[in-house]
């Protein structure tokens, strides 16, 4: 069997000049660190004066511990909602029906244009104004909105190219069974669909994590800023937004590790033939 590349095998040589580029920039890197460390010391903000604070219970309690719970709320949340949007509008994507296929395009792009923030802004003035819900719970329904349409949109976009990345004889199998071109969707090509675009889900399940700060302009209690109102009180912000930092990069982590474990698993449980399944399924259409 040929491998095929999008460029020509590095040989020797080439392989000892990019080890070469790789441990020069590896050794900038490392110097900007230690420059940077440094110049932090010569500040004072690496006395440990301002860490100290960290290793007490209440910070934690009264303070970070809060902020993340708001913090994974909203994004659990926008998470399940999006999840819905995203499926219902990657069909209408994919609808045989013209007009339907228009109207979720239209929908789409526009929330996908449209930046996060100012859609929370929108919401959140908007909510207050009608006065639908308990003022305590607009930040709150504010940041879901506006995470829920633009992520909902872009999972509706991974929902249509998973779909369209798919071999044909997918839709031609289910077909040649018996069942209809929306069946075939539904049973068949969504789930491989969202199988094999599991990565690009939990890169995006991050974003909607991360972007759940940008509801501090809104007055939304999450872990930056509680974060930030703890350091402005006690004079080390920049150590308490190192440490919010860490908490985001550690949930970020996990999210992603759990989703290609759970690709890994999916795939090895989907793989390799399944002939003793087929009549069953079509016996199931008959029925």
């Amino acid at each position: 069997m040929t491998q095929s590349v999008l460029f020509d095998v590095p040989g020797p040589r080439t392989r000892r000049r990019m080890m070469v580029v790789n441990i020069v920039a590896a050794v900038v890197v490392a110097g900007i660190g230690a420059w940077v460390l440094v110049l932090l010391d010569r500040k004072g903000q690496l006395d440990a004066a301002l860490w100290r604070p960290f290793l007490q219970p209440g910070t934690w309690t009264d303070y970070l511990l809060p902020g993340l719970r708001d913090t994974l709320r909203a994004a659990g949340l926008a998470i399940v909602a999006s999840a819905v949007l995203g499926l219902v509008l990657g069909l209408g994507r994919l609808s045989g029906s013209r007009v339907v296929r228009w109207l979720a395009g239209t929908v789409v792009e526009f929330f996908r244009a449209v930046p996060v923030l100012l859609m929370m802004i929108f919401f959140y003035a908007g909510i207050s104004q009608l006065r639908v819900v308990e003022p305590r719970d607009v930040p709150l329904l504010a940041v879901v909105l506006g995470l829920t349409l633009y992520n909902g949109s872009v999972f509706a976009e991974l929902v249509r190219s998973g779909v369209h990345n798919l071999p044909r004889g997918q839709r031609e199998a289910a077909l040649a069974v018996g069942l209809r071109p929306a069946q075939s969707l539904r049973i068949v090509e969504i789930p491989q669909a969202l199988i094999a675009m599991l990565p690009a889900i939990a890169s995006q399940l991050v974003v909607i994590l991360k972007d759940t700060a940008l509801g501090a302009i809104i007055t939304y209690p999450e872990l930056l800023d509680a974060a930030r109102r703890f350091g402005s009180g006690n004079g080390n912000i920049l150590q308490a937004l190192l440490v919010a930092a860490v908490v985001f990069i550690v949930i970020n982590y996990a999210l992603t590790a759990l989703a290609e474990r759970l690709a890994s698993r999916v795939g090895r449980l989907t793989a390799g033939t399944a002939k003793a399944e087929a009549p069953a399924l079509a016996a199931t259409i008959d029925q």
